[in-house]
């Protein structure tokens, strides 16, 4: 890796591939798709994808970095922030947006201190906007950590947060 390219993946964190991911990146490095799959495998393992970390997958896949960043953008899956602790996910499906879920997201930003698809300052929560929960009958819902809260309103809101905050 050339001193330029190294000081600004090293720039990004200490976060490196751990053998078992180099060893997943190698046997997919012949494959057709293999920047997709390799980067699906590096998210299960962080969470996300590094800054770092994704440099080294462009230099042990011998493709452009470039190649690497218009994957991790094209696709909504892939994320290049480190998730809260907290994830919280509010619904935006027809049923939900209708009986209040932009009231939902404007009120966690004002409480939390963050934008929709960002984290807290502090780590404690992520937000995001999604199309779908499947709980259209309990509108607007939004769900953190994977448990469902239907019928809000975004007086609700605070006594939610307080169940997770420092948990």
């Amino acid at each position: 890796m050339s001193e330029e390219r190294s000081q600004v993946a090293g720039s990004a964190g200490d976060e490196k591939l751990t053998p078992e991911l180099v060893a997943f990146v190698e046997e997919w490095k012949p494959q057709p798709g293999n920047v997709i799959m390799v980067l699906h495998q590096v998210q299960e393992h962080f969470g996300y994808i590094p800054r770092s970390v994704a440099f080294e997958v462009a230099e042990r896949l011998d493709v452009p970095v470039a190649k690497v960043y218009g994957v991790i953008t094209f696709y909504h899956f892939f994320r290049m922030v480190r998730p809260g602790r907290h994830s919280i996910a509010v619904c935006m499906g027809t049923a939900c947006y209708l009986k209040g879920g932009q009231d939902l997201i404007n009120e966690l930003e004002m409480l939390l201190g963050c934008s929709n698809g960002s984290v807290t300052d502090d780590g404690e929560f992520g937000i995001e906007a999604v199309r779908c929960i499947g709980c259209c009958g309990l509108a607007p819902v939004l769900t953190v950590d994977g448990e469902v809260f239907g019928n809000l309103t975004a007086d609700d809101l605070p006594g939610i947060l307080a169940q997770y905050r420092g948990k």
